[in-house]
């Protein structure tokens, strides 16, 4: 097991323990494990080391994937870079950078959006929200959470943390200095076989559950690992509503076998505990136990989650019982209604890393199962989706924030033939992270594609997994959007199913999955995507208001105050009384925060994705080259 740290920051290993975690032994046929680790956060103290002026002024890195060390260029090299040279001042105003946001990380209060949301009760701030990215400016950090907001609040008693990568001096740092020493934390991380010689790296992104002095929890779940690195990166976040204690015994709700509602809170805890029980009794045991007691009504999504082991889809009844990986999410995307359109629509992949995958898993199993859908009662957008796979180039992570030391997270093999096979494959896919390439190519490929909606994420590294349908060509309107640890592996999503139905997956994973009509209240929904916020703008017409009964069922021709008198003809006596009607309600309009740029910006056909195993000798912003490493 090596080590996992802050460059800045590195560990005496003569004096400590190891507390971090870092490359998984793992290889074809191999299932992640898990251990747990107790921390007593009133003994807990960081630790305190010795630092040379050199160490000092290293960027911080992940140096459980950390390449051969870093040439720097001369002043007449760095001069000579990116068409024409650049210095660090000049290039922080010109791509997007500068001072990093506030301490609370938001630009704005953290509370901003959803406070408007309760002003306007018919416009929802988008379910997800994007991490607060030091080095970007305030203004592009509005409505983010760090993971000092998320673990900061004085009121936690008990926290448990699930993720594969953790550093405990930067996760005890997160919580609030003054009740600190009352928390009890707990880390589930993960663990691997030793003996093996193919290594690769798996990383598995869980949740967070947080029990609180007021007897409420909340569940929480990243898409970044718990170090500093990968909170320099676009990431994602999900935060259920606080959670009270139930006032009935857990059992007297739901009995077993109790068919749940898709997308209902009761429903999403049943999948939760099952997920958690995965883990083993005598590691989650406490926690399923304790988070039965709680209430989880308030929440509106569906859990996406993968569990290490095997399943039958023939013999598990997923009315009652829950499924993972890709066959769970056909199964939520078959119950969903796609919103009719007259473009065809578009399924958006995002993430951060592809694993070498044969061309008919990708087709006939995942992508069947992203395109899985409710039919519609209508003749339009029976068209099956356009695929999309946004991914980063070289270009734009030498451009980052945190230039080519973000790279070392992100992967896509682009050398062997079977690689460059799949990569032909994803071309017609492919499109760009920032969508700023300094290519010609890329740039006249941008320009044919309309006005942008920006996302203000282009200098953020995208350490992201998104998957998102689009109900039209144009981007505007969103069917559903699935926020997740899992990247585009079959480790991650599972095996096509056997003739016998089978279906094997290798690691945890877990993320949420959101639609518009778990907001609808009787209006109707959608949603929309917004950039740089998490409010979706109001309308400001008539399109949004509806009848109660639907559109179309209002007298258009009736004014407004003109209340229609009739006659009682079974009482007679000329008793009059007003006609019965109810009042326009407005359409729910809920906002989903993008964390890329719309219009999408096409590979051209000369430029390749990141490659981490591949040599850059184009220098970064801080003139440094990236010489490649081996990780096959």
């Amino acid at each position: 097991m090596s080590t996992v740290r802050n460059d800045e920051d590195p560990p005496d290993t003569s004096s400590r323990k190891r507390r971090h975690m870092s490359d998984a032994v793992f290889k074809e046929g191999d299932v992640l494990g898990s251990d747990l680790c107790e921390i007593s956060a009133a003994e807990w103290k960081p630790a305190t080391r010795n630092k040379t002026g050199k160490e000092k002024n290293r960027r911080r890195s992940e140096v459980s994937i950390s390449p051969p060390p870093i040439r720097k260029m001369t002043e007449e090299a760095r001069k000579k870079a990116d068409h024409g040279g650049f210095s660090r001042e000049k290039y922080l105003p010109a791509y997007g950078l500068g001072p990093s946001s506030s301490s609370y990380g938001h630009g704005l209060s953290a509370s901003t959006g959803h406070a408007q949301a309760l002003r306007s009760s018919h416009l929802k701030a988008s379910p997800i929200q994007l991490s607060t990215v030091n080095g970007l400016p305030a203004s592009s950090n509005i409505n983010t959470v760090g993971l000092g907001d998320i673990l900061g609040d004085p009121l936690i008693k008990e926290c448990w943390l699930f993720n594969y990568l953790v550093d405990v001096d930067y996760i005890m740092s997160q919580f609030d200095e003054d009740t600190r020493g009352l928390v009890q934390v707990k880390i589930v991380h993960g663990s691997w076989k030793t003996e093996d010689s193919n290594r690769i790296r798996i990383e598995v992104f869980l949740p967070m559950w947080e029990i609180k002095h007021d007897d409420q929890a909340q569940v929480v779940i990243v898409t970044g690992n718990f170090i500093v690195q990968d909170w320099s990166m676009c990431q994602a976040v999900w935060r259920s509503p606080l959670l009270p204690l139930l006032d009935v015994v857990p059992e007297a709700l739901n009995p077993p076998g109790t068919t749940l509602c898709i997308g209902s809170g009761a429903r999403f805890k049943s999948d939760l505990l099952a997920y958690l029980k995965a883990y083993g009794s005598k590691k989650t045991g406490p926690l399923t136990a304790e988070l039965d007691r709680y209430d989880f009504s308030s929440i509106r999504a569906a859990l996406v989650a993968s569990v290490p082991g095997k399943q039958n889809l023939h013999s598990t009844d997923p009315e009652t019982e829950t499924l993972w990986g890709w066959p769970r999410l056909r199964y939520l995307l078959s119950s969903i209604h796609s919103i009719p359109a007259k473009t065809r629509p578009s399924i958006v992949m995002q993430c951060s890393s592809v694993a070498t995958l044969a061309e008919k898993w990708m087709g006939a199993t995942f992508l069947k199962a992203l395109a899985a859908t409710r039919p519609a009662n209508t003749l339009l957008s029976r068209e099956q989706p356009k695929c999309w796979l946004v991914f980063p180039t070289a270009d734009e992570i030498r451009r980052s924030v945190e230039g080519y030391s973000s790279g070392g997270s992100i992967h896509m093999k682009t050398q062997t033939p079977a690689q460059l096979k799949q990569l032909a494959h994803l071309r017609p896919m492919l499109c760009h992270w920032a969508g700023d390439a300094s290519s010609r190519a890329s740039s006249e490929n941008a320009s044919r594609r309309g006005p942008v909606r920006e996302a203000l994420r282009r200098r953020a590294a995208p350490h992201i997994k998104t998957y998102i349908r689009f109900s039209d060509e144009e981007m505007t309107s969103i069917d559903w959007a699935l926020m997740t640890s899992a990247n585009l592996s079959k480790q991650a999503w599972g095996e096509a199913a056997t003739a016998g139905g089978e279906v094997r997956i290798c690691s945890y994973e877990i993320g949420v999955l959101v639609w518009p009509d778990l907001w609808d209240e009787g209006g109707g929904a959608e949603m929309i995507p917004v950039f740089g916020k998490d409010m979706p703008d109001d309308e400001g017409d008539d399109a949004a208001l509806l009848d109660s009964n639907g559109p179309g069922d209002f007298d258009a021709g009736q004014k407004d105050g003109d209340d229609e008198e009739t006659t009682d003809e079974e009482g007679g006596g000329g008793i009059r009384e007003e006609k019965s009607r109810e009042p326009k309600r407005r359409r729910t309009r809920v906002g989903l925060r993008m964390p890329y740029d719309l219009p999408l910006v096409p590979y051209a056909q000369d430029e390749m994705p990141w490659c981490a195993s591949t040599p850059c000798a184009e220098p970064d912003w801080m003139g440094r080259v990236w010489p490649g490493f081996d990780r096959s």
